[in-house]
């Protein structure tokens, strides 16, 4: 455990870039032997899309990357922190507990709240209006959302009092599960339902991107499947069933051209079929 911590401490930008590139590469070779949805979709053109907002979200993260630093180091230097106050534990556990925290405020909860908040909901609907989803859609998200995720993120990193060994821990498996959990594979579906106790899997999160209510609102999660299940949030729809996207987005003249998904979150709102928002 002490090496796996130190080579988190220590871990190069090189390897964080090998891991985002390496994860897309091998879930996209996967999906091309072993595909669960047979698209008939120009796979490199709309992984073209999908990879601007990658960048997208790296270069609003880069320069903001002091922030989580030093809100680590405050949070480390100050004892603050569930896991801070929390007794004496083995190493391992102690990592876990954190993991979890991060998970539930950095990911869940701000997956949450995007949902229920209808100006949060307009920048994350481009997330939901891809209608292949494939590993590249995991990092399909609007500048503007970037930002009040990482936000969501600091605060996670403040509240769980991680040391950033952690939170580059946290950014690996994030970043792995969600090429993961977006990939267009088709796990054997014994072998999905049984890790999808621990983890989010594909069939867990593709019911998520499911193009109409309530399943839009429901499997909010990135890596640990508790939250889902503890939260009443956990929904299941046969793989057959699936169709992907947003029920008032389903023009590829608006939700396959990255200027009309720029533009969308400042555009009028139009309430999925359904939806809480229509009563508000």
């Amino acid at each position: 455990m002490e090496k796996i911590i130190e080579y988190f401490s220590t871990i190069p930008s090189t390897h964080r870039s090998a891991l985002l590139v390496g994860g897309i590469a091998f879930f996209w070779i996967l999906e091309s032997i072993h595909p669960l949805f047979d698209f008939k979709y120009k796979k490199v053109k709309h992984a073209g899309i999908n990879i601007f907002f990658t960048i997208t979200t790296i270069l609003i993260n880069f320069p903001l990357a002091f922030i989580l630093v030093k809100s680590s180091d405050w949070a480390v230097e100050n004892n603050f922190g569930i896991i801070n106050w929390l007794p004496d534990m083995p190493v391992w556990l102690y990592t876990i507990a954190g993991l979890m925290v991060l998970d539930l405020i950095g990911a869940w909860f701000i997956h949450w709240l995007e949902h229920q908040v209808k100006w949060m909901w307009m920048f994350h609907l481009i997330h939901h209006s891809d209608l292949n989803v494939d590993t590249t859609s995991a990092n399909r998200h609007h500048p503007g959302e970037s930002v009040f995720r990482f936000i969501f993120t600091t605060i996670a990193v403040v509240i769980t009092g991680a040391p950033m060994w952690m939170v580059f821990m946290y950014q690996f498996f994030s970043v792995l599960l969600s090429q993961f959990n977006h990939a267009n594979i088709a796990l054997p579906r014994w072998l999905d339902k049984a890790i999808s106790y621990l983890i989010i899997t594909p069939d867990m999160h593709h019911v998520h991107h499911h193009y109409t209510q309530p399943y839009t609102d429901s499997n909010y999660g990135n890596i640990f499947a508790i939250w889902d299940r503890l939260f009443g949030t956990y929904r299941e729809l046969n793989r057959s069933d699936i169709k992907y996207g947003i029920d008032t987005y389903m023009d590829p003249a608006e939700n396959e051209h990255i200027t009309p998904l720029l533009k969308i979150p400042f555009q009028a709102y139009r309430p999925p079929v359904g939806s809480k928002f229509n009563e508000k």
